[in-house]
């Protein structure tokens, strides 16, 4: 029995409906436009029908009956005195059979199908009254869920629209300097286009109406990120001073390294803004190598040095156990004394390493999301860093930065990704951050020869793995499963460990993939450090944070199935000592066009802004921001990469508005923001 239908609904549950659509108030509706449209303003002949064109024709029904061809259908086939055209429904209800019947005139929408032998039909067309009048606009198809039809929505969207008034909050010289159209000419014009619109500029949001509302969306998205850094400069945290032990100097000393220009660059900018009375919230950029590991100690010397608590939390356990090794090398020789939590350990441990954090006697805490569990508090953070802040959830995020609010004192925070931000991204989404970026690979990293081998030469490539372990050098060969996928079909980690353990059965050959327990895969990695394993086979555990540099060959087994920004981390994993360091993509013929760009892309560079906007064309920017483990859309209208010179208009009239207009910007930010406020803190 099929549910009840939206109609029968009550006024409560359908109000109820429009709220799991985000539809509460009137601008809410307003707000709500149509994906596509649909042309009710004229009638079509049958005889100029062609497939795959949304057509309407009246005419009398000749022939209906139900038949059962595999399953219960109803057919039907009407004449408008130009040709007959056949009808088709897969599921239908007894009103359905009525409306079809033989001898009467109806009305039929639909998609035009088939063109064969055996004519033109449509499938589900909309059935109406013959007769009735023409719409004198396009009608509005909009986003929907189940139990409300099209019908209600529109009829709640023209409700709303007559109710509120759609005053521009743009200046007008705003509007003559960019030639954007009214808002509210735009509004009604979506809603309810004429007749004669360009249906295609529509669809493709190229319309100046659609223009005017990307406009409008990117400016209140400018406007909201404002908010958020004035917001944060409103806070109060410690102003760390450099600390007149010098252990940033013992440090630097410790690890023996000489920091890159641009390192010193980066550095100076970072503790400059620990310097001051509110939370720094800075984005560290730099790709695979660029040795953001040691400016992220730098800044953690400077806070420890002055009394304040420091934590390090890394999206896996395999990074953050990376970071924690190198941390306590460098900092516990100078006295600091460091912790680690992880989920891995037991509860009784947890409790204890939770414990010395409390108190203090823990300053530099490295570790998972484990930081972030409720139990987990700090006697006094001064500083957070968040590495690979993209691969965590802006959920994840704000608890770490809350962690560290204590009455009215905030931490300084630290974000750094080795996933490269495009301009345009960090225009729109990280405006309210300040970005380091370091721009150079410090002395002795050496470039990356990548390859593309299809399976077929699989032999050869065994033959040289062989040739480089005999010279002393070691291997990664990445697999993208663990376990056999029939959906998939792909060779798995395990059975791939299994082959070469037959094939290359003169090599020490490790396994490792995140379903190990955490001791397992600590044994597995240090021993591939320490040379005691030839060869590693890996699933993307190692994607982040593994350094040895004595591997010099990496092997990526079906590579057109991974993304574009994870071959480009997967690479960097080699080329880390004095050798010569390749990276085989080894693929599958036949190749999407979409994988045959990704790895086109990695044969042809190793600029890692240029991979990662190759990489936000393909993918969007979700990944890149977290936002998709939030289920929050990033935005609803506006292209982040297609619309970046609206966006470039729409930043500098936010600067203009809030100089100038602070009124208008106030308005403008209420309309678009609503309800959106926590994400300003991403």
């Amino acid at each position: 029995m099929p549910a009840a239908s939206a109609k029968t609904a009550s006024p409560s549950a359908i109000s109820k409906k429009f709220a799991s659509l985000g539809l509460v108030q009137d601008f809410d509706f307003v707000l709500h436009l149509p994906l596509r449209y649909e042309d009710e303003t004229a009638l079509h002949r049958i005889d100029s029908l062609y497939p795959g064109q949304m057509a309407q024709v009246e005419g009398i029904v000749r022939k209906a009956q139900v038949i059962i061809r595999g399953r219960r259908q109803l057919t039907a086939t009407i004449d408008d005195g130009s040709g007959q055209l056949a009808l088709r429904w897969l599921n239908f209800y007894p009103s359905q059979i009525k409306a079809v019947e033989e001898g009467r005139l109806i009305r039929v929408r639909g998609e035009v199908r088939g063109g064969s032998f055996w004519g033109f039909e449509m499938v589900h067309p909309k059935v109406s009254r013959a007769g009735a009048p023409l719409s004198d606009s396009l009608t509005p198809v909009y986003p929907a869920t189940e139990g409300l039809n099209q019908p209600q929505i529109r009829k709640a969207v023209n409700a709303a629209l007559a109710r509120v008034r759609l005053d521009d909050t743009l200046p007008v010289a705003v509007q003559h300097k960019y030639q954007l159209a009214s808002f509210a000419e735009s509004i009604q014009l979506l809603h309810n286009p004429p007749k004669q619109a360009d249906t295609l500029a529509l669809i493709e949001k190229t319309h100046p109406a659609w223009e005017r509302i990307k406009f409008d969306e990117l400016l209140a998205q400018q406007l909201a990120m404002s908010l958020a850094r004035a917001t944060r400069e409103s806070k109060k945290a410690y102003a760390i001073q450099g600390g007149a032990s010098g252990l940033m100097q013992r440090l630097l000393d410790q690890v023996g390294f000489t920091l890159t220009a641009a390192q010193e660059r980066v550095c100076q900018e970072i503790l400059a803004d620990m310097q001051r009375p509110f939370p720094m919230q800075r984005l560290l950029q730099g790709d695979v190598g660029s040795g953001k590991t040691v400016v992220a100690a730098i800044a953690a010397a400077q806070a420890i040095d002055q009394g304040f608590q420091v934590a390090i939390m890394a999206p896996t356990e395999i990074l953050a156990e990376q970071h924690f090794k190198k941390m306590s090398a460098w900092f516990e020789p100078l006295g600091v004394r460091s912790g680690w939590l992880a989920g891995s350990l037991t509860p009784k441990k947890k409790q204890q390493a939770a414990a010395l954090v409390a108190d203090g006697t823990t300053q530099l805490v490295v570790g998972t999301q484990a930081l972030i569990q409720q139990h987990v508090t700090f006697a006094k953070l001064g500083l957070m860093v968040v590495d690979e802040q993209h691969r965590f959830g802006v959920g994840q995020r704000l608890s770490l930065a809350r962690k560290g609010e204590q009455e009215t004192v905030a931490p300084h925070q630290l974000s750094m990704s080795a996933t490269p931000i495009p301009r345009t991204l960090a225009m729109t989404f990280f405006a309210d951050l300040d970005v380091s970026v370091i721009d150079t690979l410090p002395p002795g990293r050496t470039p990356v020869i990548t390859k593309l081998f299809a399976d077929s030469r699989r032999d050869e490539l065994l033959a040289h793995v062989d040739t480089v372990i005999r010279q002393g050098r070691q291997v990664y060969w990445v697999c993208p499963l663990v376990e056999e996928s029939e959906a998939l079909q792909l060779q798995t980690a395990t059975d791939t460990f299994n082959r070469l353990q037959q094939e290359l059965p003169q090599l020490r050959i490790g396994l490792l993939h995140g379903r190990l327990p955490t001791q397992e895969k600590t044994a597995i990695m240090s021993a591939f450090h320490e040379h005691a394993l030839d060869l590693l086979v890996a699933t993307t555990v190692i994607e982040v944070g593994v350094d040895v540099p004595n591997a010099s060959l990496m092997i990526i087994e079906h590579a057109e199935r991974f993304g574009l920004a994870q071959l480009h981390q997967l690479r960097g994993r080699v080329g880390r000592g004095q050798n010569e360091s390749l990276c085989v993509l080894l693929y599958q013929t036949p190749l999407s066009s979409v994988a045959t760009a990704r790895l086109k892309a990695m044969y042809e560079t190793q600029d890692g802004f240029e991979i990662a906007r190759r990489d936000l064309e393909q993918r969007g920017p979700g990944e890149f921001l977290g936002m998709r483990q939030s289920g929050m859309a990033l935005l609803r209208f506006a292209d982040i990469d297609l619309d970046a010179p609206i966006a470039e208009q729409a930043r500098e009239t936010a600067q203009w508005l809030q100089a100038t207009h602070p009124e208008a910007a106030a308005a403008h930010l209420q309309r678009w923001a609503r309800q959106r406020a926590d994400l300003l803190r991403i």
